[in-house]
């Protein structure tokens, strides 16, 4: 139960994005190990270094917005709680296998980071900063980030690429619309493409992710009585590992035109699969190995040439959701996992 009651007192501490600062502060009252880096947005610990491979293992300490959803509790086998899933039960984790390392020196060199707002935009993330003052981190053979994958290891990820399409029109009285030119029905039209782009299966080393392009929201129009003349549509493509986000951009701009506004396009993964690491995870808990079906940091990881995927207790089915929650099993079982591959060459 101390896994429990970890994912608990991690729930109970609320954390925001860009309010992290108590949490970050209980962390670094509770993690034993040598403190590598620290700022008032991450925490990198660390064990003595060998010449042991070094596995870092990666978490967000912020949350979405509460839904009535803290404080938490125990109960029926599961922590509920705001950030069960996503991710304060990937916390416990890290921080009980720290703990444990501690006290028992495992056969590959461990790192642990903790750090700030994850649940915003990609700009917003104090990844770029870690890489520039943490050396320690691009030495890292194989990153582990904690997001909630229901104990499976999800490997790559998708790139995830945001736009604004404008059609723009011309204003006139509702009555005598043919002055005008009704951005509404420019829309329509010129949504077509977007409507029609069926999901898209793209095969990278035996893992099928899933292209989509979706209008995420619209917005356009003053009065009842005005043609508008101008609507705004935001788009979102979610992109496969091998595409790069200049041909995810090109893409895009083919399909609807050159009207097109990208405010942010985050790169994909590389996908990790057969490396001796990998292989010694895999095998330490039996794990299944699927695709990352999202965006996560372990693309930020890949970008600097480092080896990273997903594993995490978290159920993907609870993430955000008001009743999140997370199995105390699941907690126990990633815990287990990562001990033993941390434990024995």
């Amino acid at each position: 139960m101390d896994l429990a009651r970890r994912t608990l007192e991690l729930i109970d501490i609320a954390s925001p994005s860009r309010e992290e600062e108590a949490l970050l502060e209980h962390v670094a009252g509770v993690v034993p190990l040598p403190l590598v880096y620290g700022t008032g947005e991450a925490l990198l610990y660390s064990t003595e270094r060998t010449e042991a491979p070094l596995a870092l293992l990666a978490g967000h300490l912020d949350t979405v917005p509460a839904q009535d959803n803290i404080p938490g509790r125990i109960g029926d086998g599961r922590v509920v709680g705001l950030g069960a899933s996503d991710m304060k039960g990937g916390l416990a984790v890290m921080i009980e296998l720290a703990r444990w390392a501690a006290e028992h020196p495992p056969a590959l060199d461990l790192a642990f980071l903790f750090f700030v707002r994850e649940e915003v935009g990609v700009e917003e993330s104090p990844l770029p900063r870690v890489f520039a003052e943490a050396p320690l981190v691009l030495e890292s053979d194989l990153v582990i980030v904690l997001e909630p994958t229901d104990n499976a290891i999800h490997a790559g990820c998708l790139g995830n690429l945001n736009a604004t399409l404008t059609f723009a029109g011309q204003s006139a009285h509702s009555a005598r619309p043919w002055y005008g030119v009704n951005a509404i029905n420019l829309a329509v039209e010129g949504l077509a493409p977007v409507v029609a782009a069926a999901p898209l299966e793209v095969d990278v080393d035996g893992l099928t992710f899933v292209e989509v392009l979706s209008a995420t929201r619209i917005a356009g129009g003053i009065a009842s009585n005005v043609i508008p003349d101008l609507v705004e549509v935001g788009l979102n493509y979610r992109y496969a590992p091998g595409r790069t986000p200049e041909e995810a951009e090109a893409h895009l701009r083919e399909l609807v035109g050159a009207e097109l506004e990208v405010t942010s396009n985050a790169a994909p993964a590389h996908v990790v699969t057969d490396t001796p690491l990998v292989r010694r995870l895999r095998q330490a808990g039996e794990l299944a190995l699927e695709p990352k079906q999202a965006w996560t940091n372990v693309a930020e990881f890949a970008a600097q040439g480092l080896d990273a995927v997903n594993l995490g207790p978290g159920a993907t089915r609870y993430a955000h959701k008001r009743d999140e929650q997370v199995e105390i099993s699941e907690l126990e079982r990633c815990f287990e996992t990562l001990r033993r591959f941390a434990g024995s060459l």
